[in-house]
């Protein structure tokens, strides 16, 4: 993290700080939404959680959603010791050695996390979702909220799928009819996006599986329905937070994926599926091929998303200032979009609640816009950082792993190729490593076949070479 330009450790100052942090006193702005069916829905072992919903049908098909996201602001205060180390880092890292969390546990996990039973400040995104799936309207305002259901994304897609039950505190009929709105309700939105190009893709991430303590497979953390449930709703909640501060002529920060550079490999690899893709960037083109592939072959589908999104690009945060032109975002097909959801792990979406919150206040813009776009290069600067500090322990696991498998050969997509280095996936162990030869000719997406010629656990080395 040192040589990557993040600090591990929080300063002695921002720890005291974090120790002495008490909510403000409640006042007459902030609503009381506490009695409603408020749920939560995470990783099993996730402690930072960060928003809620709930759900009510209107008539004629509509239904009005409301996110809660936890009010970090009111005890992170901008210019403050635990501000500083959190600008600084910008996010969690989540490494196979362990988190280091972007704000003292003591908030993340404690005082700014929405607990089940506990009584929290948060901001909330009113929406009302159309029969379509389209969002019509949209209002933020602050509230006392109270997490009424700790649910997990296993328990909840068992039990959508008729395959568990629910946890005890979920087995009241408003909290499971909870649940099931919001699976209508995701599906509609997601249905609405697609239409307009949001591309589906399936790029599982590496999940430590440890024994005893012990590391002993990497192995992919799959998607399931909970997940995209969680996804489409935060979608909608970042989109109608970046329209609020938009329309209210503030400057935003915003999430951005700029049309594909590297089209014409996507081209080239639909054609070679059978499918001709449009010479120039199509959404909408491209998400139907993704469709037909994934019904084709879905057991292919995992390694065909890793190609597509590697060719894609990654994302940047961004700069708009008030009246600015839409910024659409490609992977995601919509516009004006903010990192609003996640502000216990994302700078990005702490300045946004500090914009949000100064707007419903009558204050003027916290930030400038000349001050947002040095925090967006930052922001993006340090959340590359924080992947290659990801990849790097990952790696290590994964060379301590494949010690004693020099020889062995695997199926390969390649992630990476620069001057600096030509890099490679595996699929089992789900790790990354570097080609040292038979480079030649090989491009981002491509699949071939690798041999493993070497490790270094202490380094996080990984050496294949072309099979």
């Amino acid at each position: 993290m040192q040589t990557h330009g993040l600090e591990p450790d929080f300063p002695a100052a921002a720890l005291l700080e974090a120790n002495a942090a008490r909510p403000p006193a409640p006042h007459a702005d902030i609503r009381d939404l506490r009695a409603l069916a408020w749920f939560s829905i995470d990783n099993d072992d996730t402690q930072d959680l960060d928003q809620l919903s709930v759900a009510e049908s209107l008539p004629g098909g509509a239904t009005r959603l409301l996110v809660a996201i936890a009010d970090v602001d009111a005890l992170a205060r901008r210019g403050s010791a635990v501000d500083a180390h959190a600008a600084l880092n910008t996010t969690s890292v989540y490494t196979a050695a362990g988190t280091f969390p972007m704000l003292p546990p003591v908030l993340s996990t404690d005082r700014t996390s929405l607990h089940e039973g506990q009584e929290r400040l948060a901001v909330v995104v009113e929406m009302q979702v159309e029969d379509d799936g389209a969002v019509t309207q949209h209002q933020l305002y602050r509230a006392a909220v109270t997490n009424q259901a700790k649910l997990t994304y296993d328990g909840v897609s068992r039990w959508l799928d008729g395959d568990g039950p629910l946890p005890a505190s979920a087995s009241s009929a408003r909290i499971q009819e909870q649940v099931r709105l919001h699976d209508h309700l995701a599906t509609r939105l997601r249905r609405w996006r697609q239409r307009r190009g949001a591309l589906d893709v399936r790029t599982p991430a590496a999940r430590p599986v440890l024994e005893q303590g012990r590391l002993i497979d990497l192995r992919a953390d799959d998607r399931n329905r909970a997940k995209d449930l969680i996804a489409d709703v935060m979608i909608a909640t970042n989109a109608a937070t970046a329209r609020f501060l938009a329309q209210a002529g503030f400057p935003s920060l915003r999430r951005f994926l700029q049309s594909p550079r590297r089209w014409d490999r996507i081209e080239a690899l639909a054609a070679a599926l059978g499918t001709v893709l449009p010479p120039e960037p199509d959404a909408v083109a491209l998400e139907r091929f993704l469709t037909d592939q994934r019904t084709r072959d879905p057991e292919g589908f995992g390694d065909l998303s890793l190609r597509v999104v590697k060719m894609l690009g990654s994302g940047s945060y961004v700069a708009a200032a008030p009246g600015a032109p839409e910024l659409r975002h490609f992977g995601l097909a919509v516009s004006d979009y903010a990192h609003s959801t996640a502000p216990n792990r994302r700078y990005p979406d702490l300045v946004t609640q500090r914009l949000v919150k100064a707007c419903l206040a009558g204050e003027a813009p916290p930030y400038s816009h000349a001050a947002l776009a040095e925090l967006a290069r930052h922001c993006t600067l340090q959340e590359d950082n924080a992947n290659k500090v990801e990849r790097t322990v990952l790696k290590a696991a994964g060379a301590a792993l494949l010690q004693g498998r020099i020889g062995d050969a695997f199926d390969a997509i390649v992630t990476g190729a620069a001057p600096k280095g030509t890099y490679v996936r595996i699929a089992q162990p789900l790790l990354e490593g570097r080609l040292v030869r038979g480079v030649e000719g090989l491009d981002v997406g491509d699949a071939l076949r690798v041999r493993l010629v070497g490790v270094d656990a202490a380094r996080g080395y990984i050496d294949l070479e072309r099979a």
